[in-house]
């Protein structure tokens, strides 16, 4: 059986004064330091959720601009084909009468020859001609 005796109260009182102490200097700043861990990580969690939202906008916005960029780089490199190919093939109309030209000089030099050989030749036959008659005829 339980005796309310003076040591049962000092006991008691001995319980709640430890209590007390336990509760101020124990319980309270493991409580305290729970709460700001929890505060602290509760913290980190919404900065990492913002960083990754942000991440995410900025990354669409880089992709937008890189899709802009190569646009742009396709557009300016059509443009240079296409200037490329007009020169390439303005050289080529250019090259084609220069080898026109010079066929038809090339031609007008060759019947000039032609001709300056023509003659010679026809110089010539002539003077084996008059040597051939009075080879004949002399004789």
């Amino acid at each position: 059986m339980l005796e309310l005796n003076k040591w049962f109260f000092f006991q008691l009182a001995n319980f709640l004064l430890l209590l007390i102490f336990l509760n101020f200097f124990l319980f309270k700043p493991f409580i305290r330091l729970f709460r700001d861990r929890q505060d602290r990580t509760q913290g980190a969690l919404e900065d990492a959720k913002a960083l990754d939202g942000e991440k995410d906008t900025l990354l669409s916005e880089m992709e937008s601009k890189l899709k802009e960029a190569r646009g742009r780089a396709r557009t300016v490199f059509e443009d240079l084909s296409n200037e490329g190919l007009k020169k390439q093939k303005q050289e080529l109309d250019e090259a084609q009468k220069d080898a026109l030209e010079i066929n038809r000089k090339a031609r007008e030099d060759l019947e000039v020859t032609v001709n300056t050989v023509r003659s010679s030749l026809k110089s010539d036959i002539e003077g084996f001609s008059r040597k051939i008659v009075e080879k004949l005829v002399g004789t």
